[in-house]
């Protein structure tokens, strides 16, 4: 039997891969929901805008899939000028790539080497994990508090001499809440000036909390801190790939040269522009999910679930030991959502009716809990 990873016997004589790639976890997507005749089936479980891209950027992509035979702008030099006329910062501060997941990937691998240390919240994001792993460094996983926050007190005591990289990922994904702009000056005050900050804000535009931090604010006043931000999520592009980060130049031309070449492609550029250009109208949709968003998690609290504070596209369900359950309970009636063993399940913000739906399958979880 061929193993995957460390020293292998294959057909072809012996191969060797890096002794890091065992402990390399698996990324776990969230997985499409049952599909029945019976009703209507809501995949909740990747985080998704619900509503398609609107018809300014399906028309930009279909004249950008007009050149397929191309290679696209390696430089992507439209598509930087378009998010830095957004954020308002040079095209040279700007580092597009697959997704907000590429571009940290990059981030990692110009930091990081074998034995280096990067500190993040735990649980958070589950691909950062895999990329530290792939660098050779090692994670330093700082537990969230109860309600689902960052511990940055905790955080900032575990950084060492090694660290190299810590992630804040705000809002917390899957937990939901944000840091706050007091506590985030704070610990940036005790994080040493040669340790790159990354910011994770790929929820950003679902933020409604008064006490967030400014990120551009933030970035402006720390030479260490990177912005990561994708369009992904409020702006739809999901299936494209499309994220960046915002870093001081010094650090944004070496990222740029970890960027796979031509990661991003001429459609998903186009798109990223045209979604920019229609920024107003993807807004009152972010605000619509915003609206559904405060229903699904009063109606949870409501039925007596301990959901924490979200200021993103979704919600946080500490299940503990029955999550596994609920998330067969959510299934059976067209709704897949995200379990994590047995720590909780993060459900999606999706469209209303597949949100009421959701509501009635917790009332009823929760009566047989009594």
């Amino acid at each position: 039997m061929t193993e995957v990873h460390g020293e292998s016997d294959v057909e072809t004589g012996v191969v060797r891969l890096r002794d890091a790639l065992q402990g390399v976890p698996t990324y776990k997507p969230g997985r499409p929901p049952t599909q029945s005749p019976d009703f209507v089936s809501y995949k909740m479980s990747s985080n998704e805008n619900p509503y398609p891209p609107l018809p300014g950027v399906i028309e930009a992509v279909a004249r950008s899939a007009e050149q397929l035979n191309r290679y696209p702008d390696m430089g992507t030099a439209a598509l930087r000028e378009a998010i830095a006329s957004d954020v308002g910062v040079s095209a040279e501060e700007i580092v597009p790539g697959t997704g907000s997941s590429g571009v940290l990937s990059a981030i990692v691998g110009a930091t990081c080497e074998a034995g280096d240390e990067v500190v993040y919240a735990w649980r958070s994001f589950e691909a950062y994990p895999i990329m530290v792993a792939l660098s050779g460094a090692r994670s330093v996983q700082v537990p969230v508090t109860e309600d689902g926050r960052h511990d940055l007190d905790a955080m900032a005591d575990a950084i060492t001499r090694d660290t190299r990289l810590v992630i804040v990922c705000s809002p917390n994904n899957p937990t939901g809440p944000v840091v706050h702009t007091g506590e985030l000056e704070r610990f940036l005050e005790r994080v040493p000036a040669d340790v790159i900050v990354v910011l994770d804000e790929a929820y950003l535009e679902f933020v409604r909390d008064a006490e967030a931090p400014d990120g551009l604010a933030v970035y402006r006043a720390h030479p260490n801190v990177v912005l990561l931000r994708t369009f992904s999520k409020a702006y739809g592009l999901a299936g494209l790939r499309v994220g960046y980060a915002v870093a001081r130049p010094q650090i944004a031309g070496p990222l740029r040269s970890c960027v796979i070449p031509f990661a991003v492609s001429d459609l998903a550029a186009k798109a990223a522009i045209a979604s920019l250009e229609a920024k107003p109208e993807l807004l009152e949709r972010v605000e619509a999910l915003v609206g559904e968003r405060t229903r699904v998690l009063q109606g949870l609290r409501e039925l007596g679930y301990d959901v924490p504070e979200t200021q993103s596209n979704f919600v946080w369900l500490p299940l503990g030991s029955r999550t596994q359950e609920f998330a067969e309970a959510a299934d059976a009636v067209g709704l897949s959502v995200r379990a994590f063993g047995d720590e909780g399940a993060r459900v999606s913000v999706e469209a209303p009716e597949a949100n009421t739906r959701l509501l009635q399958v917790a009332r009823e979880f929760a009566e047989r809990l009594r």
